[in-house]
């Protein structure tokens, strides 16, 4: 539920509306007490599309401010629905990346506009 409402860098539609995020891309694992592992597979809408770490640092960004449990996250692209999957996966996951991604003015407000709820 959190991350259905994550709009598309590019178009009007939310992430689940163009099915880059599904149900059942979603994996939670306890991993300790009150501690859960999740994991989110999301499939980009084209193989080469150029968004697919600002999605993925979308959802980091909304999960990391909204998950209400102590959690460890990791995000990845379906297997075989990316060019570059690999260096995509790295670059969403590596918590130093995300960080200085964050720190980026223009960034920032493009991932601000694409987590925000809807009025």
């Amino acid at each position: 539920d959190i991350i259905r409402t994550i709009r598309d860098p590019e178009k009007p539609n939310t992430l689940e509306e163009l099915e880059v995020v599904t149900e059942g891309g979603v994996e939670v694992q306890e991993i300790g007490e009150d501690e859960y592992l999740v994991i989110i597979r999301f499939t980009p809408t084209v193989p080469h599309c150029s968004l697919a770490t600002l999605i993925g640092l979308c959802l980091r960004i909304k999960l990391q401010r909204c998950l209400p449990f102590r959690h460890k996250l990791e995000i990845y692209i379906s297997e075989g629905t990316h060019s570059t999957e690999e260096d995509i996966n790295k670059q969403i996951n590596d918590k130093e990346r995300v960080a200085a991604a964050m720190e980026n003015p223009a960034l920032r407000d493009i991932v601000e506009q694409c987590v925000t709820e809807p009025e």
